[in-house]
This record gives C-alpha cells, sequence and structure tokens, in this order.
C-alpha cells in the first residue's frame, strides 16, 4: 500500500536546455536523506510534455538505477492517445518502474465507457500496478464515481492520484479506498483534508522544497494525530499556495534556484515567472524559512 509523501520531482535542466542528469542525482540523493517517501517521475511538475520518447526512456532508466529500490518509484506514463499510453506504460514498467500513473485523455475528450476502455487497455498492458490520475483543471475531464466504481475493480488498477481540489468528490472516493485501491492527493493544500476521509498521502509539488515538513505531514495523518497534522498543514499553506502563482513547475522552480538547488530553466512553453510574482514568491519563502527543508 502506497503511503507518505512522494514528490513530483522537476527535471533539472542545464544552460542548453539538456537534462542535467548530475544535478537530477542530487536531488534523489537529497529526497532519500530528507525522509521522501517515494518519487514521481515524469509528471507535469517534471515537464514530461516537453521531452522526447528518448529523453523519457533515459531519464526514467537514470532515475531507477540511482534510487536503486530504496523506495517506490511511479512513473508517470498517460496520453491522449490509448495506443502510445499503452505503449509507454509497457516500456516504463519493462524499465522497472514500481507503479504508473496514467492521466485521463485530454483534448480528444471521451465519455465514460471510453474512459474505462482507456483505463482498462492501459492496466492490462502494464507490468506493474497502475495509479489513475484525475485533474480535470488541466484535461478538462473528471472520471466520474461511477467509473471509479467500475475501474476499483481492475486487479492492476490499484489506486488514484485526486487532484480536482474538490473535496466533494474526494468524500465520494471513500466507499472505493481499501488496501487495494488507495488515494493519493494530488494538491498539497488539501493533504490533511483528503487524508482525513481516507487518503493514503500525497503526490507533493511542496516536498521538491519541503520534504521533511510534508513527510511529518503525511506521518502525523497516518497516525491519526490530525491536530498536528492541521497545525503543520497551516504553517506549510503560505509556500504551499506561493508555488502556485504561476503555471506549475515555474514557481517551484524559481524557488529552488533561489535556495541554490540550481534547477536550471523552463522548456517553452513555459517560461521565466513574472517578476512581480517572483518579489513574492521570494518574500513568502524568506518569511516561512524556517519550513524549508
Amino acid at each position: 500500500m502506497l503511503k507518505g509523501s512522494f514528490v513530483a520531482l522537476v527535471t533539472p535542466f542545464d544552460q542548453k536546455g539538456n537534462i542535467d542528469y548530475k544535478r537530477l542525482e542530487e536531488l534523489i540523493e537529497f529526497h532519500i536523506q530528507n525522509q521522501t517517501d517515494g518519487f514521481v517521475l515524469l509528471g507535469t511538475t517534471a515537464e514530461a510534455a516537453t521531452m522526447s520518447l528518448e529523453e523519457q526512456k533515459e531519464l526514467v532508466s537514470f532515475g531507477l538505477k540511482q534510487i536503486h529500490h530504496r523506495v517506490p518509484v511511479i512513473v508517470g506514463a498517460g496520453s491522449n492517445h490509448t495506443k502510445q499510453a499503452v505503449d509507454k506504460a509497457i516500456l516504463f514498467s519493462s524499465l522497472g518502474a514500481d507503479y504508473i500513473l496514467s492521466i485521463t485523455p485530454y483534448y480528444n475528450k471521451t465519455n465514460e465507457r471510453g474512459l474505462i476502455a482507456h483505463f482498462e487497455a492501459v492496466a492490462d498492458a502494464a507490468k506493474c500496478p497502475v495509479i489513475l490520475y484525475n485533474v480535470p483543471s488541466r484535461t478538462g475531464m473528471s472520471i466520474s464515481i461511477s467509473a471509479i466504481e467500475s475501474l476499483a475493480k481492475h486487479p492492476n488498477i490499484i489506486g488514484i492520484k485526486e487532484a480536482s481540489g474538490d473535496i466533494s468528490y474526494a468524500a465520494k472516493l471513500m466507499p472505493y479506498l481499501t488496501d487495494e485501491f488507495v488515494m493519493l492527493s494530488g494538491n498539497d493544500d488539501c493533504i490533511v483534508p483528503l487524508m482525513s476521509i481516507g487518503a493514503s498521502g500525497v503526490i507533493s509539488v511542496l516536498a521538491n522544497i519541503c520534504p521533511q515538513h510534508t513527510h511529518k505531514l503525511c506521518e502525523y495523518c497516518l497516525k491519526d494525530d490530525f491536530s498536528s497534522a492541521r497545525e503543520l498543514q497551516k504553517k506549510l499553506l503560505p509556500i504551499a499556495n506561493a508555488l502556485f502563482l504561476e503555471t506549475n513547475p515555474i514557481p517551484v522552480k524559481a524557488a529552488m534556484n533561489a535556495l541554490g538547488m540550481d534547477v536550471g530553466g523552463y522548456r517553452l512553453p513555459l517560461y521565466d515567472m513574472d517578476e512581480g510574482l517572483k518579489e513574492k514568491l521570494m518574500y513568502i519563502l524568506q518569511e516561512h524559512k524556517e519550513m524549508i527543508y
């Protein structure tokens, strides 16, 4: 059962825009040393959409070798083309991914039966368990509760990353949560609310700069110490919110660079952070510097 804080790891780039594998190695070791419970490679935060398939394959191979089974690794393998999503699931699971993260198709949105067929095709093909990814703000569609009821029965679908920000929707998932089908929060501002209704952890942008505190927050929740968890969530909220002043991962990479983590820039269409918003981000980081790391 997946539990705890899974960092949605950024991808560091060098000055030429290539993946900086030396820095990636350092980031991985930083998280291992600072109690991160697992990694998500090739997520939204990783700018995976800007990478060629060959780059994705190289990054996953490198990451899995460096992490070396010390903590679980989830690899993003989504696509709005089912065959491509299936091919990625086969490839990344064959490379050794512990879990595949599969997003709802976007742009060419489907109906409920098509959505179920899409996820079942991915789960049937993958050589490791599959986690569904619900993020309607990015895809324009949500996984219906009736679709969840069906998909949760699939033996190779073991959970959902719930990133709608809709607590009412998340609460409707409660009847389907078991040791075999878990919920992970996809929003850092909703860790305590979702874990209070049965989520077992978070896939976190915040953990890129606050790994120990994000781990501790999940630990409190897993121990049913929600009083301590609420206090820690309140302290982390200003930073968590600041990391979404612009589209993720623009602010978190700006924050990491300001903190000396040297993760480089972005690939278009992502662009340098607005200067006014960047000043606000820097102010918040300074005001809450005791919560960093």
